[in-house]
C-alpha cells in the first residue's frame, strides 16, 4: 500500500486539513512555526513509529475551547493488494470484503481523546453494508456465519465451509440489491476476532514509516524500519524458539549489511571516520532491535555531534538508493530539514540520494525545508506550500502556477531551479533578503535599468543565517566548496546596536580578506528602503522613519504586520522609480542608486 492523503482534525495548529502526497516524493515547504512538522509527527504518531508521544496538548487549542474533545489523524491508501488472506489460504480482496471508502481507496481513521491524548479507537472508513444482517458480518465470528449463511440457504454456494470470507462473500450475493453507506468499522468491534482478527492480517500491509526530524537526539536505530512480522513473532515465539532464532540471526545479517554498506559510502566523504566504527548489536537480537555504530574509544553514534549523525544518515540513504529493489511493503521515508548540520554539497548530494530513492518501487519520501536550493530540486508537483490565512491559521496549498510564484516570493525558493543550475551564489542572512534582491533586480530589469534580473542569470540567493554564520561559511571554506563565485549581503545595523554594526564590519573585513565582496545597505536595514507614501496608500497608516531607525518595527506596529513578514507584504508593490528613489545618494554632486549598482554587482559575478 501507498500513502494517498493524511488527514488532521483537531490536531495542534490544523483544524481541518488534508495533504495528499505524491507516489515518489512530497516536498513541504513554509516558514518555520507554520506546520511543516506537525505533519510528520502525526504520521509518525498514525504509524506508531516510536519518535513522538501523543499526549493532551496535541488537541487544537480552540477546537476544546468550542466544546469539541477529540482530535483525529485519518490516512489514505492506494496501490492496494491485488488480493490477500484473511481466512485460512483463501485469498479475497478489500473491495470485495467492502472496506474501501467513497474514493475506492483504503482508509484508516485514529481517534484520540482530548482529555489524555490516548487513542480511543481506530477504525476503516468505508462504504459498506447499511442493513442488518449484511452490515454486520465482518464481525461475525465463523460459527456464526455458518448459522446465518444457513438460514439464509447460501450453503451450497461455499465452497469450503471452514473459510470465513466464503461465507461472507456468499451471503452478500444472495442479496439481489443492498445499499452500501458510509460507515466507521472500529477495529476491535466491527471487525472478527477470529484467527487474530481481520485488522492484524490488513495491517501486514501497511507501509512502514521512518522519520528523521532535525532536532531529536538521535536514536541507535534511526536507519532502521520495523520488522512487519513483529507482532506475529511475539504469539509464536514460545512454540517456534529454534526457527525465531534461525530468524533473528538473518535479521542481524540484513542489518549488518546495511550498516557496512553505509560505512562503504561514508570511507568515500570521511574515511577516517568511516575507519573507526566498527558496527554491533548492543545486545542479543530480539524483535525491538537495538543497534548502533561504534567507534574505536566506544562512544555509540547517537552520541556523537549532530554533524556526524547526520553525515552518516546521509550516506545510509546513499547506500539504500543504491541497493536493488526488491522490497515488497511500501517504506515512507519522512526527514525533517535535511540541511541540518550538513554544508551545502551535502545537503545537494542527499537531496540527490532521496530521489533516486524515490524513484524505486514500494518507496516514498517526504521531506521539509525552508532552504531555496533543496526546494528546487522538488519536482515541481510534489511542492505542498504550508501558508496561513488572514486569521493565522495554517492551510496547504497545492502546486499550481500561482502557488508556486507565492512560494517564491515568501521564501525565495526556485521551484524550476535549483542549485546544480547555479551560476552564482550571494550569501544572505534571511528569507527576506531573497524576496528584497529577486524583486529588486526584476523590476530594475523590467524598467531597463538593468540586462537581466538575477533569475535569468543564475545568480541564487541562499539564507544562511544571521552575522555569525558569515564567519562560519568562511572559516570552514562552505562558500569555497559551492564552486561557485560568490559574495555577501547584508543590513549595516547603522544606529542600531553598536555591537551588532561591530559584527557586521568583522565580519565585511573577513570576507574581503578572502577576496570576495561584502555587501552591506547604506541604509538601517532593508525595511528602511520601503516608501512611507507606498505603505499609507496601502494601508491608510501614516508611517514616518528615518535611513537609520528601527523601520521594520514602525511599519509593523502602525499596519498590524508580524515584524518578519514586512518585507514579504509590501516590497512586491514597490516599483523600479521608488526603488531607485529610495536608494538614491549623492556623491561629488552626482546622484547615484544604491540598489542599481548592488544589482550590477551581483550580475557581475556571472561575467568574471
Amino acid at each position: 500500500m501507498r500513502l494517498k492523503t493524511v488527514k488532521l482534525i483537531n490536531f495542534r495548529g490544523y483544524r481541518e486539513v488534508v495533504l495528499p502526497f505524491e507516489e515518489a516524493m512530497t516536498g513541504i515547504v513554509g516558514r518555520n512555526d507554520y506546520g511543516k512538522s506537525t505533519i510528520l509527527e502525526a504520521l509518525d504518531i498514525f504509524f506508531d513509529g516510536g519518535t513522538v508521544k501523543v499526549d493532551k496538548s496535541d488537541m487544537n487549542c480552540f477546537a476544546l475551547a468550542s466544546g469539541e474533545d477529540r482530535f483525529e489523524i485519518s490516512c489514505e491508501f492506494d496501490d492496494l493488494p491485488a488480493s490477500l488472506v484473511l481466512d485460512t489460504n483463501v485469498e479475497t480482496t478489500l473491495a470485495q470484503e467492502h472496506l474501501l471508502n467513497a474514493s475506492r481507496a483504503f482508509e484508516v481513521v485514529k481517534t484520540f481523546k482530548a482529555s489524555t491524548g490516548k487513542l480511543e479507537r481506530t477504525a476503516i472508513r468505508c462504504e459498506h453494508p447499511a442493513s442488518s444482517p449484511l452490515d454486520s458480518l465482518l464481525s461475525l465470528k465463523i460459527t456464526d456465519l455458518k448459522k446465518l449463511g444457513r438460514e439464509m440457504g447460501v450453503t451450497d454456494a461455499v465452497a469450503d465451509e471452514r473459510v470465513a470470507s466464503l461465507w461472507r462473500q456468499a451471503i452478500w450475493q444472495s442479496a439481489s440489491t443492498f445499499q452500501c453507506q458510509e460507515t466507521l468499522l472500529d477495529v476491535d468491534k466491527g471487525l472478527s476476532t477470529d484467527a487474530k482478527s481481520i485488522w492484524s492480517k490488513v495491517e501486514e500491509h501497511l507501509p512502514t514509516y521512518a522519520l528523521f526530524k532535525s532536532d531529536r537526539e538521535s536514536s541507535d536505530g534511526d536507519a532502521e524500519a520495523k520488522n512487519p512480522l513483529q507482532q506475529a513473532v511475539k504469539e509464536a515465539q514460545a512454540a517456534l524458539q529454534e526457527q525465531i532464532g534461525a530468524l533473528e540471526r538473518q535479521v542481524e545479517s540484513s542489518v549488518l549489511d546495511v550498516a557496512n554498506r553505509t560505512l562503504e559510502k561514508l570511507k568515500e566523504m570521511a574515511p577516517e571516520l568511516a575507519n573507526e566504527l566498527r558496527p554491533r548489536f548492543k545486545e542479543k537480537p530480539k524483535w525491538s532491535f537495538s543497534f548502533t555504530l561504534d567507534g574505536e574509544n566506544g562512544i555509540p553514534i547517537n552520541k556523537r555531534g549532530s554533524g556526524v549523525r547526520r553525515l552518516i544518515l546521509l550516506n545510509f540513504f546513499r547506500a539504500e538508493a543504491e541497493k536493488v529493489a526488491g522490497i515488497a511493503r511500501n517504506v515512507i521515508y519522512a526527514i525533517e530539514e535535511p540541511e541540518t548540520s550538513q554544508h551545502p554539497n551535502y545537503q545537494i548530494m542527499l537531496m540527490k540520494a532521496l530521489l533516486a530513492l524515490a524513484g524505486q518501487p514500494n518507496r516514498q519520501i517526504i521531506i521539509t525545508t525552508h532552504v531555496p536550493a533543496l526546494a528546487g530540486l522538488i519536482p515541481a508537483n510534489g511542492v505542498r506550500y504550508v501558508a496561513k490565512d488572514e486569521a493565522g491559521v495554517p492551510l496547504i496549498k497545492m502546486p499550481d502556477e500561482a502557488v508556486l510564484k507565492e512560494a517564491a516570493e515568501s521564501l525565495g525558493v526556485l521551484p524550476e531551479s535549483g542549485m546544480e543550475r547555479a551560476q552564482a551564489v550571494v550569501l544572505v542572512e534571511g528569507k527576506t533578503d531573497v524576496l528584497f534582491l529577486r524583486h529588486t533586480s526584476a523590476a530594475l530589469k523590467n524598467a531597463g535599468r538593468v540586462s537581466f534580473s538575477l533569475e535569468e542569470a543564475k545568480v541564487v540567493a541562499i539564507p544562511i543565517g544571521g552575522s555569525g554564520s558569515v564567519k562560519h561559511w568562511v572559516t570552514l571554506k562552505l562558500a569555497d566548496s559551492l564552486g561557485l563565485p560568490w559574495c555577501v549581503f547584508g543590513d549595516s545595523d547603522v544606529g542600531g546596536d553598536i555591537s551588532a554594526v561591530k559584527s557586521t564590519q568583522r565580519r565585511k573585513a573577513e570576507v574581503e580578506a578572502t577576496g570576495r565582496k561584502f555587501h552591506i545597505t547604506r541604509k538601517r536595514e532593508i525595511e528602511n528602503y520601503l516608501c512611507p507614501a507606498l505603505i499609507t496608500r496601502l494601508t491608510g497608516q501614516e508611517v514616518n522613519y528615518s535611513d537609520t531607525c528601527d523601520a521594520k518595527k514602525i511599519i509593523a506596529a502602525a499596519t498590524g504586520t508580524a515584524n518578519d513578514d514586512v518585507i514579504d507584504r509590501f516590497w512586491p508593490e514597490m516599483t523600479a522609480d521608488l526603488i531607485l528613489e529610495r536608494s538614491a545618494y549623492v556623491v561629488d554632486e552626482e546622484e547615484r542608486y544604491e540598489l542599481q549598482e548592488l544589482v550590477d554587482d551581483l550580475l557581475a559575478l556571472v561575467r568574471r
